[in-house]
C-alpha cells in the first residue's frame, strides 16, 4: 500500500497537466482524488492484507456503492434539468412558466443547487476580491482588461487545483527568446453568470439566461479574460506607440502646411494644390495611426482567443452533466477509500 500512501499524502496534477513543483505544499491543499474509480478499487484490492475471499467481497462492495451513488445522481440530474430549464440559453424546447415561483427564486435555487454541486466536485468559490485581483492585472501575454461587475445580476467563480505551471514565453528584455517561466494557475475553473439590464450589456446576451462557462488551466492573473463585459486596456507602452507617431506627425503637418499656406498665397493656383496634398497627408497620417491602434487591439483579442480555444470544456448544460459526473465519482472514491481505510486500521489493531 506504499503507492496509496504516496497518492494520499502528496498534492497530484489533473489529466495531462504540467507537473507540480516540489514545493507546490505552500499551494491549496485540496480534497480531490485524482483516480479513477476502477484504479482505485484495483489498488485497494491489491492489499496483501486481503485474502481471495475478502478481495471479492471487497470489490462487490465497490459495485454496490457504484450503483447507490449512481442512482442519488440521477435523482439530482433530474432536478438540474427541471431548475435549468427556465434558464438554459441554448434551449429548443417550449417554457411552460411556472406562475406559482418568481424567476428570482427558481434563479436562487438554481445557484444554491448548484454550488451544493460543485462543493461535492471539490470545487472552491473564489472571493470577489480573488476575482477583483486578476481584473487590470497584466498576465504574462500583455493581456490587460478592464470588467464592469455592474453588468451581473449574479456572478460565482468556482476553482480546482491551485498549483504552479510551467508555461513559455516571449519578452523583449530577453530578445524575445522562448524562456519557461512559473504561472499559478486553477486546473479547472466554473464560471456562473446572470446578467442584468445595463448600458453596457452584449445585443446577444440574455437577462433571462444562466450562463456556465467551464476551462482548464487558467492562470489565476487570466480569470477575467473569461467574464464577459470585459473590455480591453491598453497599457501606456501601447498608447505611446499610437499617440508620440501621431502627435508628432500633426505638429509636422501643421507647421509645414502654415509654411505652404503662406506660400500658396503668393503662388496662386499650383501653390494651392501643394496646400492640399499636405493637408492630405496629415489626413492619411491620421488614419494610419488609427488603424495601427486597431491592429493593436487586434492583437489582444488574438491572444484572448488562441488562449481560450483549447481551454474551453463545457458550456451551459453540458457543464451540469459534467459537474454531475465529477461530483458522484468523487463521493464514490472518498466513500471506497474511506472504508478501505477504516477496515486497514482495524485490521492493524486487530
Amino acid at each position: 500500500m506504499a503507492d496509496l500512501d504516496a497518492l494520499l499524502t502528496e498534492p497530484h496534477e489533473l489529466d495531462d497537466s504540467p507537473p507540480i513543483p516540489e514545493d507546490a505544499a505552500r499551494w491549496r491543499r485540496e480534497h480531490f482524488i485524482p483516480l479513477r474509480r476502477r484504479d482505485l478499487v484495483e489498488l485497494l484490492s491489491e492489499d496483501e492484507s486481503l485474502d481471495a475471499e475478502s478481495r471479492v467481497q471487497f470489490v462487490k462492495l465497490c459495485e454496490l456503492l457504484t450503483a447507490t451513488f449512481h442512482h442519488e445522481y440521477r435523482d439530482r440530474l433530474e432536478r438540474l434539468k427541471d431548475l435549468y430549464a427556465a434558464f438554459n440559453p441554448d434551449s429548443v424546447m417550449l417554457n411552460i412558466e411556472n406562475t406559482t415561483i418568481s424567476r428570482d427564486v427558481q434563479a436562487s435555487d438554481l445557484f444554491e443547487e448548484l454550488v451544493g454541486l460543485l462543493e461535492r466536485a471539490n470545487y472552491h468559490r473564489l472571493s470577489r476580491d480573488e476575482i477583483e485581483q486578476a481584473v487590470g492585472a497584466a498576465s504574462e501575454w500583455d493581456v490587460r482588461l478592464n470588467v464592469d461587475f455592474e453588468v451581473f445580476e449574479r456572478l460565482e467563480v468556482f476553482a480546482r487545483g491551485d498549483v504552479l505551471a510551467k508555461k513559455t514565453r516571449r519578452h523583449w528584455n530577453k530578445l524575445y527568446k522562448p524562456e519557461e517561466v512559473d504561472v499559478p494557475i486553477y486546473q479547472r475553473l466554473m464560471v456562473v453568470f446572470q446578467f442584468r439590464e445595463h448600458k453596457k450589456l452584449e445585443k446577444d446576451a440574455s437577462t433571462e439566461a444562466v450562463y456556465l462557462k467551464l476551462f482548464k488551466n487558467i492562470p489565476k492573473q487570466d480569470v477575467d479574460m473569461l467574464l464577459p463585459g470585459a473590455s480591453f486596456k491598453m497599457s501606456l507602452f501601447d498608447h505611446s506607440k499610437v499617440m508620440l507617431p501621431t502627435m508628432s506627425g500633426f505638429i509636422l503637418a501643421v507647421v509645414k502646411g502654415f509654411k505652404v499656406a503662406l506660400v500658396s498665397l503668393f503662388s496662386g493656383f499650383w501653390g494651392f494644390l501643394i496646400f492640399l496634398g499636405f493637408v492630405g497627408g496629415t489626413a492619411g497620417y491620421g488614419v494610419k495611426s488609427f488603424l495601427g491602434y486597431l491592429r493593436t487591439k487586434d492583437k489582444y483579442q488574438l491572444n484572448l482567443t488562441r488562449s481560450l480555444y483549447y481551454q474551453n470544456l463545457d458550456n451551459n448544460a453540458g457543464v451540469l452533466f459534467r459537474l454531475l459526473h465529477e461530483a458522484e465519482e468523487q463521493e464514490l472514491r472518498e466513500a471506497i477509500l474511506a472504508y478501505a481505510l477504516l477496515r486497514r486500521r482495524a485490521g492493524d489493531e486487530g
